[in-house]
């Protein structure tokens, strides 16, 4: 792990916690996002080296809704890079006996390691969507910022990634 690493980890964790804290509130009272020239974005970013297999350890947002008892439950997300420098995005959610999974193109902004949502047409009501590599590692952290407007309000999530494992 390179020696900034653990700093920009536990600040991450941090943020989650906090963000978390404040939202599990309704989204009629969001938290304001965050305007995006303010999240960092992953110097250098590798496309190459994102690719994989991640899992979901830590999840805070203002749209998470906290219900009494529940437990996070972890989830993956594989990263399929396209020879367009696009991911096919897939995760896979265990929910009893079933699993969700649901996929989505990210297609890449002007700026490596920003993203936005491909097909954006199929999701009616969504105005607009972003991925930001915050921070990475590329083998066992990851910090991604997603935010999107849908029906004139704006939502955000911070995902933190573990354990990257590439596909066999």
């Amino acid at each position: 792990m390179k020696p900034m690493a653990p700093r920009v980890l536990c600040l991450g964790i941090f943020l989650l916690g906090v963000w978390q804290s404040q939202a599990w509130i309704s989204t009629e009272n969001l938290v304001p996002a965050p305007n995006l020239s303010r999240v960092p974005l992953q110097p250098n970013f590798q496309n190459d080296q994102f690719q994989g297999r991640w899992y979901v350890v830590g999840l805070a947002g203002n749209a998470i809704q906290k219900k009494e008892g529940s437990q996070f439950m972890m989830y993956t997300t594989t990263y399929d890079l396209q020879r367009d420098n696009s991911y096919n995005v897939t995760s896979i959610l265990i929910r009893g006996q079933d699993c969700d999974y649901w996929t989505r193109t990210f297609v890449p902004s002007s700026k490596p390691g920003q993203f936005t949502l491909g097909n954006m047409q199929r999701y009616p009501g969504l105005q607009s969507y972003t991925v930001r590599v915050a921070t990475t590692d590329y083998n066992q952290f990851a910090m991604v910022f997603f935010q999107k407007t849908s029906e004139n309000k704006q939502y955000f999530k911070i995902t933190l990634y573990g354990e990257f494992s590439p596909d066999p």
